[in-house]
């Protein structure tokens, strides 16, 4: 059977055969594995004509120049790595001196407050076994929590570099020497004119829809007033995109592609374990909520006991670093209780659309076909529609 056409800027500009991009998935299984977004899953939609990306959170250095090796052993296809770039990591203390543990920061009655959460969900509290080193990696001036991944990028000369939160700027000129293509995440018009006005290639409008760290404005309003906003800048949506449905919808928006991560969570090379995948694919229309819990910043997961308990409590998530480190001790012990349905599970209000495990090149052949099917059919119609001269 013919492979279906679909070809628009970003192809070119990418050099890839599809307008599909495989979000640069970090952990979704409450620290059960490692990225979702590994060499297998990133090399296998980029064979099938899609652009892979890389998780690079939290892979060391080594780890992560491992992964870029890898799928370039795998394919010679282009992929990318996403890494989080935020401006107000570990509430601006990564700047400065840091305590020898940095769990020091954390406030006693936030602390105290979480334990009182797990106490009420029938969790019995355990430390977690600490790391020998727990100091801050070494930063550039201003810090960061992913300076050391980002000097990996620049070193291999990856062809794409997607910074899934916050601003590149501080690496812009030296990406652009290597000739790597920079996609920049956003959830507001604000974001996305400051990131266009630094030089990004292409703009990702996400919408609220969208699991992991999301806005609040819907992708159907947002992509459009990105576009407006930031044009000749091309622009690709994402946010509740699983089939050639949202495919298509993006594509007659405006938008050059898409950016696709729920999706791809029930692949068969996904990184996560099939109880987090299961939990995807039960998962309905109302099954997600966004929380602060996890790591500071708004993110959307499939709801559980845990995240109701945390939103009614009213504390304050502390900003990404320290919560991440407030909540360690409570994944611990929720995984020595076998409680993993409590974990975070990273996932958009698209699992509902999902009905089972396939892998990567399945999901995103359907998708390409779908949409070019609907497209073909739109063309048609119009075509039939124009009145005789």
């Amino acid at each position: 059977m013919a492979r279906p056409v679909l070809r628009t800027e970003l192809c070119d500009m990418l050099g890839i055969e599809y307008p599909v991009i495989l979000a640069g998935m970090g952990p979704v299984a409450g620290g059960l594995t490692g990225p979702v977004a590994t060499a297998e899953l990133v090399a296998a939609v980029s064979k099938a004509g899609g652009l892979g990306v890389i998780g690079g959170r939290p892979l060391s250095q080594t780890r992560l120049r491992e992964e870029i090796n890898k799928v370039r052993s795998m394919t010679d296809k282009p992929f990318g790595v996403d890494l989080l770039l935020p401006s107000n990591y570990m509430g601006g203390a990564a700047s400065g001196e840091m305590p020898p543990d940095p769990r020091d920061l954390i406030p006693k009655e936030t602390s105290e407050g979480l334990k009182r959460i797990a106490g009420s969900l029938g969790i019995e509290w355990h430390e977690a076994p600490r790391p020998a080193a727990t100091a801050a990696p070494a930063r550039r001036a201003g810090g960061g929590m992913s300076d050391g991944q980002m000097e990996v990028v620049i070193e291999e000369k990856v062809e794409v570099f997607a910074s899934g939160l916050g601003s590149p700027a501080p690496w812009m000129d030296r990406l652009k020497a290597n000739g790597t293509k920079v996609l920049c995440l956003v959830g507001n018009v604000k974001n996305a004119k400051r990131v266009a006005g630094i030089g990004a290639d292409a703009v990702v409008a996400q919408g609220t829809e969208a699991g992991g760290h999301t806005g609040r404005i819907a992708t159907l309003a947002l992509v459009p007033q990105v576009i407006d906003a930031v044009s000749p800048t091309p622009v690709i949506a994402a946010g509740g995109i699983a089939d050639g449905r949202g495919l298509a919808a993006a594509l007659a928006m405006g938008a050059v592609g898409v950016w696709c991560g729920t999706a791809f969570l029930v692949a068969e090379e996904a990184n996560q374990p099939d109880t987090q995948k299961q939990r995807v694919l039960a998962a309905g229309d109302e099954d997600t909520k966004i929380t602060r819990l996890y790591s500071g910043k708004t993110m959307r997961n499939i709801n559980n006991p845990l995240i109701e308990a945390w939103e009614a409590s009213g504390i304050q998530a502390l900003p990404m670093g320290l919560q991440g480190m407030l909540v360690g001790d409570l994944v611990y012990s929720a995984r020595k209780a076998g409680r993993e349905d409590l974990l975070m599970n990273a996932a958009g209000q698209a699992s509902g659309m999902l009905t089972q495990v396939r892998p990567a090149a399945a999901i995103l052949h359907d998708m390409v076909e779908g949409a070019a099917e609907i497209l073909g059919r739109t063309l048609a119609a119009r075509v039939t529609a124009v009145p005789e001269a």
